[in-house]
């Protein structure tokens, strides 16, 4: 009756977010007038003291000098996805000039709670205002690659979303043809020439012509150079720590050309070679070779570890693409004559997704690297552009315009009409998410955890055949355990959180987008392995394997055991008055939530897991402290805080009442008389009756080993007694009367149960 009274009240949860989810009122990313009032017109374009009125949809705000336009103003949310960590948009206030260069950036509202609490706006806004200045007409046009913003440590999410919604908002903004005809548009309406590769140049050329016509591009940068490039940078760390050596050393001596080009190709690489790259690209798909010599390795070590270079990037109009080691072959030397003996040469293979067009401008842009401290590094980039000489191209003229009849001024024809931009025509073809990126950025961070979650499938799965072996089950289960917090904790920084609760749910009201969820992979991968886990185990995979606080402050529990720490079990009547607050606190931050995301995520610092885990105690003291008071309390009462404070763990408890499947064994002597499991039980989940709460069971097995354990189990001693009862009556030595006698005793007392020997009749 419990069981069916549960579900029910399962299913009445999920009908009303089902309800929240399909009729909720969906709120639209931002209104630019919601938001003009919280910046000054001279913020965002210098010397304006005016806004217009708002044109077209999504709306822009012409920015006025008395009556000289200067530039434009617009949300960013307006145009491309905003959606940050907190699942709600980050707005901000661009400024921009009619040739496309942005003036202005205001950070008009966020909710992310890793800038509430924790990374400093400061650092953020410092990372983002490195846009100003950029101008996005020329990216658009193709004759500069678009622009990067700084990566600040522990807030990467949220600084690549504000970057990238900026590009591509202005991006998109300039393609719309809406700031006036100064240049901002992408492209004229006079027809254009039209360029491709022609076949029919392949001839065998030496090193020094290549180099001298273009062919080839080089970039070449001295140690003198780059240590001004870092002192001009701003970074006073990365400024205080210069390269040594002779100022005039080469640093790094760069090469790069195309050789899908016919004659680039026969040269670099030699007939043979050329055919064999030929042969395995696709119609239409370029190859690089990039060479380098210098102190400076261009290959970088990340490429063995992950299988990315992460020193170079490829970089065409708005599109960018890091090389992979699929892409990768190395070769020794290069065939044309006069070819110097480069250290390092590659032949890259480019992605044919990535579809880079051979007769446009194209950049190739190495990251420098710096160590600063034992955690940070600072990079700068630089570019090496390339174009390829018209000698290899065959142009087409473009198509005659013919003369058109003479209009009447007052009925001018469709074509001659000024064309009417609200944007819609021009948002169509979206460019690929931010979310795709990063998922490719990390392959190996998601492979490495899908591995994780795989074995922790089959110790579920095969539970019973591990916990027959007790040994090898604690070490299990200790190597998991120390994998999660050092791994998937403290290096990949993938905590869940109670916040990810109340954005989902918070989501369902506002507008529920998967693009937020799909930003941080990790993440998203827990969550659908817990949601699935649910049906199955209810909240003990997560809480009992999967959380990294959870590991922390069992492996500190086993330490304190090993040090002999006393240990204090809380009596039961205390127990279960202690363990409903943490449904409490859940209960009062999705309330708080409802009435405000912002305060509530503030509110969420009552999880110590940001503080120990994210950001690995460098904090300010008052967090510090907090945490550290949660795992001490754990070292006297094993899992303190995960019984009696988790909000997260009360979380899925809720769901977790829906699972469908009983995978914990019990004998009919569980509870009566026997209390074994639930005294050794390490956050004494079961109940004096027997009973396991699902809602307080993290599934460490503890008590399944004990199942099965025909020495520590009364139940299972028994019938260990028996068999061995029946093996001792059919020996010899018990047929003649001279057997041993038997005391079965469970933690140093009797438990009963009579003298068996073979004179000495069963009990019955």
């Amino acid at each position: 009756m419990r069981k069916s009274v549960n579900i029910y009240v399962v299913f009445g949860i999920l009908a009303v977010f089902g309800w929240i989810a399909l009729f909720g009122e969906a709120r639209a990313a931002g209104r630019l007038n919601d938001y003009l009032g919280k910046a000054d017109p001279a913020e965002l374009v210098a010397g304006a003291n005016r806004l217009g009125p708002l044109q077209g949809d999504p709306a822009i705000a012409p920015a006025y000098k008395d009556d000289q336009l200067l530039g434009y103003v617009y949300l960013n949310s307006d145009f491309a996805n905003a959606t940050g960590y907190s699942g709600k948009p980050i707005q901000i206030l661009v400024g921009i000039d009619s040739k496309g260069v942005i003036t202005g950036l205001k950070l008009v509202e966020h909710k992310e709670p890793i800038v509430l609490v924790g990374i400093p706006v400061a650092r953020i806004l410092e990372a983002v205002n490195k846009l100003i200045g950029a101008d996005i007409g020329s990216v658009v046009r193709g004759a500069a690659p678009a622009p990067q913003v700084d990566i600040v440590s522990g807030a990467t999410v949220t600084v690549l979303v504000i970057g990238d919604s900026i590009v591509r908002s202005a991006t998109k903004l300039i393609k719309s043809g809406r700031l006036g005809n100064q240049g901002s548009a992408i492209a004229s309406a006079a027809p254009q020439a039209t360029k491709a590769i022609d076949p029919g140049k392949s001839e065998i050329r030496d090193w020094p012509s290549l180099v001298g016509d273009g062919s080839v591009r080089r970039l070449t940068l001295t140690v003198a150079d780059v240590n001004k490039a870092f002192e001009k940078s701003g970074n006073a760390a990365a400024a205080a720590h210069p390269e040594e050596g002779d100022p005039d050393d080469t640093f790094i001596d760069l090469y790069v050309a195309d050789v899908a080009v016919p004659t680039i190709g026969r040269s670099l690489l030699g007939d043979d070679g050329y055919n064999r790259l030929i042969g395995r690209l696709k119609p239409g798909q370029q190859a690089l070779i990039v060479a380098g010599s210098g102190r400076y390795s261009f290959k970088g070590a990340a490429y063995v570890r992950g299988g990315i270079f992460d020193r170079i990037e490829l970089i065409q109009d708005t599109n960018s693409v890091r090389f992979r080691d699929r892409d990768h072959t190395r070769l020794g030397n290069l065939e044309a004559e006069g070819a110097p003996d480069f250290p390092e040469i590659a032949l890259f293979t480019v992605p044919p997704e990535f579809a880079l067009n051979p007769t446009e401008p194209w950049t190739l842009q190495l990251l420098v690297q710096r160590v600063v401290a034992t955690r940070e590094k600072a990079w700068l980039t630089f570019t090496l552009g390339y174009t390829l000489p018209d000698a290899y191209m065959k142009i087409a003229p473009a198509p005659a315009v013919e003369p058109q009849p003479a209009k009447s001024p007052a009925a001018p024809s469709a074509a001659q009409a000024t064309p009417k931009h609200d944007g819609a025509a021009y948002f169509a073809a979206e460019d690929e998410p931010l979310w795709m990126k990063i998922w490719r950025g990390n392959v190996v961070k998601i492979g490495t955890t899908v591995v994780a979650l795989g074995a922790l499938t089959l110790i579920f799965f095969f539970q019973n055949v591990l916990v027959r072996r007790p040994v090898v089950y604690t070490w299990v289960r200790r190597g998991y355990l120390l994998y999660i917090l050092v791994w998937l904790g403290w290096y990949a920084n993938a905590q869940l959180s109670v916040v990810n609760v109340l954005t989902f749910a918070n989501s369902l009201l506002t507008g529920f987008s998967w693009e937020y969820f799909l930003s941080a992979p990790l993440i998203f991968l827990l969550w659908a392995a817990i949601a699935a886990g649910l049906l199955f185990w209810g909240r003990g995979p997560f809480c009992g394997w999967l959380c990294p606080f959870g590991a922390l402050q069992e492996l500190l529990s086993n330490i304190a055991k090993a040090v002999k720490i006393p240990q204090y079990r809380v009596p039961w009547g205390l127990h279960e008055r202690l363990w409903p607050i943490k449904y409490i606190i859940f209960l009062g931050l999705f309330g708080m939530s409802l009435y405000s995301t912002a305060f509530a995520e503030q509110l969420a610092e009552v999880e110590p897991f940001k503080t120990a885990i994210v950001l690995k105690f460098a904090r300010e003291w008052p967090y510090v402290v907090y945490a550290l008071t949660m795992l001490s309390a754990g070292l006297f009462v094993e899992r303190f805080y995960c019984r009696y404070v988790c909000p997260l763990g009360a979380a899925l408890a809720i769901p977790g009442r829906i699972r469908m499947f009983e995978w914990l064994r019990r004998w009919p002597e569980c509870g009566s008389p026997c209390q074994r499991c639930a005294n050794e039980c390490p956050v004494q989940a079961i109940h004096p009756e027997g009973h396991i709460n699902v809602n307080e069971c993290i599934y460490c097995m503890h008590c399944q080993e004990l199942y099965f354990d025909d020495h520590r189990c009364p139940h299972m001693i028994q019938v260990r007694l028996k068999r061995e009862k029946r093996d001792a009556l059919s020996s010899p030595s018990m047929r003649s009367g001279k057997g041993p006698s038997t005391v079965i005793t469970v933690g140093g007392k009797p438990i009963g149960l009579p003298r068996v020997d073979a004179t000495t009749p069963p009990a019955t």
